[in-house]
């Protein structure tokens, strides 16, 4: 008892619960999360076929545009705690608290106790993973994959294990089947590490290691090739792709595409480059080219696009000046800023993962300049291992055409690791008066501090002008009298170093704290006090952070969404579901057609959550008029079948996939849905097919159906405005 009380870290337990308040707390109250998921698992536990291709809708007839691992996860547990918002985020929360116990356990061995709880801490606490963490997103899962991956790559490593090393890279493959490539982005440090620290004779470790991808290589495909494999009229159509295969999904979509910013010309008509959206009647000379400033990083991602004159949208709506902006100035389609070099550095990004960069950095070149510790040989093949992950990374988002905020959750591990490795060896150099070593450690609180008050500066109306100040002004303070206690010898020194660490978690603790406190977005989740709320997973409708234009107010005030403040923090966590959509996004900016990656619900504070609620009166006129068809309704959009799915467990068709525009169906497959009495009505978004849709399939309901009048199964049906008032129902018999 008392050696298993030892081997008990009581200073973890801390960290671990406070990862389960910033992951967990208040999950609850997301009813659908991320919608576009929950949807797929909620089609996925009516049948095999449809859990193994991870289906978007009841009749397994698209794919979502990712892998099934995950879903199959999300899925087995709404199997046993039923399908809520809660049971589907439950996974990742615990992925995420498992994630900061791996750092702990890989850090520890080498550079001992206090280095493993800062990384924990670190881990814990840098916001990108707590915003993620809390949703039903893949990237906290694919995260704890890849580190559960390290530590057996460690393990193996140092014990000479070959089967260890064969896990790591099959847990990588494990990953690609979560998240396609991006779980690709750490091989350069496991190739690395492999060959530094990998004791063996470098004939077996070649082979090895050849071995070792050829594992990884068949896991990663085998989902997919199976599936391609199957003919297309016996399985769904793949979600997202433009060729109906998986393969094509994997390494176009969901990989080069990100990083040149091209994305699918066939479900994006109109809209190929995230970074350059062009209006169709851009040649014929009526339209002009909006741009505005960035005061941290060039112009806002609205660069390149034309729209009508003034900014006029269809149907009455304005564009906001500044575009798809906010943020202090958006650089990226997403909110990502403008692509460089000191891209994770520029106030769109810097929030959500780069608060420890500079004592990251600098405890690197305290590692790698502490030649005559002990375990330097291992300490330096896992600096190098962290660094290896660390820097691909980074540059990759420094480039990347399109990605989304969240997707920064690839740089915590490093970040992490680095940071308390690092902060011990500069201790440990200030402490010894190491020269000019012993300066690291001040400067990295200075740096680190400075930071902090940059990233929450721009801020300041929002969450008030004390917490960048305490943070620049405490940062301040223990540098100065670190600097001049550095050739001094008192009982208390130690205790200063440990402030000089905390003064450093002032703003990621707090920014880790506002998917809380401000609420969340669980579609596209960033951290930050008007981030969550945002437009694209982190910028509002307006070009300024905090401030929503009142030109893109719905009609009757439909899908209103209230910038949120500190004060009212008592239900700024509930499930804002009725958000509406502009009806010049659904069908794309003035025609362009649907938008791939553009936000079109999920969760709270979502962009598009148009429909995201169930008309009661629509249900039941459903029910009432059901003749024994197999399927309630189908529908160009997904955010209308999706309550009904999730909710209701009703059998609802999607005709389109994410965006609508998906060539799933064809008029003959409808024909004989509608002949064989599985399928009699149609609802369609403004009469127009949704965000686009298919024109043909389009038309064919309209022409073959007899239209409902809105009276009979609408609510509010005498309202003109709002958005869920834009659909029309279609009875088609045969």
């Amino acid at each position: 008892m008392n050696i298993a009380k030892r081997r008990i870290d009581l200073v973890l337990l801390p960290i671990v619960i406070l990862a389960a308040i910033l992951n967990a707390y208040g999950i609850w109250k997301d009813q659908y999360a991320n919608s576009y998921y929950t949807t797929a698992v909620g089609s996925m536990l009516r049948s095999f076929h449809n859990f193994f291709y991870a289906s978007l809708d009841s009749a397994g007839s698209v794919t979502v545009d990712k892998p099934p691992v995950v879903f199959w996860i999300q899925t087995a547990f709404a199997y046993v705690f039923g399908l809520h918002g809660w049971s589907v985020i439950l996974p990742q929360v615990l992925a995420g608290i498992g994630a900061v116990l791996l750092i702990y356990f890989m850090v520890k061995p080498s550079y001992g106790l206090a280095a493993a709880r800062i990384a924990a801490l670190v881990m814990a606490t840098v916001p990108v993973v707590a915003a993620v963490s809390r949703t039903n997103n893949i990237d906290s899962m694919l995260v704890f994959t890849l580190l559960l991956g390290s530590w057996f790559l460690f393990k193996g490593a140092k014990q000479g294990s070959v089967w260890r090393i064969l896990m790591a890279f099959a847990l990588i493959g494990l990953a690609f089947n979560m998240k396609m490539l991006q779980a690709y982005m750490v091989l350069p440090a496991f190739y690395l590490f492999y060959l530094l620290a990998f004791q063996a004779k470098w004939r077996k470790k070649l082979l090895l290691l050849v071995g070792s991808t050829a594992i990884m290589a068949a896991i990663s495909l085998s989902w997919a090739v199976t599936v391609d494999s199957i003919p297309a009229d016996e399985r769904p159509y793949i979600g997202s792709s433009e060729t109906n295969s998986v393969l094509e999904l994997a390494f176009g979509y969901n990989g080069l595409s990100r990083l040149t910013g091209r994305q699918n010309t066939a479900a994006n008509t109109g809209m190929p480059d995230a970074s350059n959206v062009t209006n169709p009647q851009r040649d014929r000379g009526d339209s002009t080219s909006v741009q505005t400033s960035n005061p941290r990083g060039g112009t806002d991602g609205t660069s390149g696009m034309n729209l009508p004159q003034g900014n006029e949208m269809p149907n009455g709506f304005t564009m906001p000046q500044g575009g798809f902006g906010g943020g202090g100035g958006t650089g990226g389609m997403f909110g990502t800023g403008q692509a460089g070099p000191l891209r994770l550095f520029q106030t769109e990004l810097s929030g959500q993962a780069s608060w420890f960069l500079p004592l990251a950095l600098l405890g690197c070149i305290a590692i790698m300049t502490s030649l005559r510790r002990r375990n330097i040989s291992d300490q330096m093949k896992e600096a190098i291992f962290w660094l290896a992950w660390l820097l691909p990374v980074a540059a990759f988002f420094s480039v990347a055409g399109f990605f989304h905020q969240y997707y920064l959750i690839m740089l915590a591990p490093p970040i992490a690791a680095l940071s308390g490795a690092g902060f011990v060896a500069m201790w440990k150099a200030y402490q010894q008066r190491a020269g000019w070593q012993a300066w690291l450690l001040p400067l990295s609180v200075l740096l680190t501090t400075i930071f902090g008050w940059y990233i929450m500066q721009p801020f300041d109306e929002t969450i008030g002008a004390g917490w960048s100040i305490s943070e620049l002004v405490a940062g301040i303070v223990v540098t100065v009298v670190l600097i001049v206690m550095m050739n001094r010898t008192h009982h208390w020194k130690q205790a200063l170093v440990i402030a000089g660490f905390m003064v450093t978690l002032i703003g990621p603790v707090y920014w880790a704290f506002t998917p809380i406190t401000y609420g969340g977005n669980s579609m596209i989740p960033a951290a930050g006090p008007t981030g969550s709320n945002g437009m694209f997973g982190g910028m509002t409708m307006s070009g300024r952070q905090g401030e929503r234009n009142n030109a893109m107010t719905p009609p009757n005030g439909q899908g209103d969404v209230e910038q949120q403040s500190p004060s009212s923090t008592g239900d700024l966590s509930q499930n804002n579901s009725n958000i509406g959509t502009p009806p010049s996004m659904e069908g794309g900016m003035n025609g362009m057609g649907s938008a791939q990656g553009m936000p079109t619900g999920g969760g709270r504070g979502g962009f598009g959550n148009r429909n995201e609620e169930i008309d009661s009166t629509t249900l039941q006129y459903l029910r009432e008029h059901n003749t024994g068809e197999t399927y309630l309704f189908a529908t160009s959009d997904y955010n209308q079948a999706a309550p009904y799915i999730i909710d209701e467990n009703e059998a609802v068709i999607t005709l389109g996939g994410f965006s609508g525009s998906d060539p799933v169906y064809t008029t003959e497959r409808l024909e004989q849905l509608v002949k064989s009495g599985q399928l009699k009505y149609f609802i369609i978004g403004g009469g127009m097919g949704g965000r686009g849709g298919n024109a043909e399939i389009t038309n064919w309901i309209m022409e073959h159906g007899t239209e409902v009048p809105s009276s009979e199964w609408r609510s509010n049906s005498d309202e003109s405005g709002g958005f869920g008032n834009q659909t029309t129902l279609y009875e088609v018999k045969m």
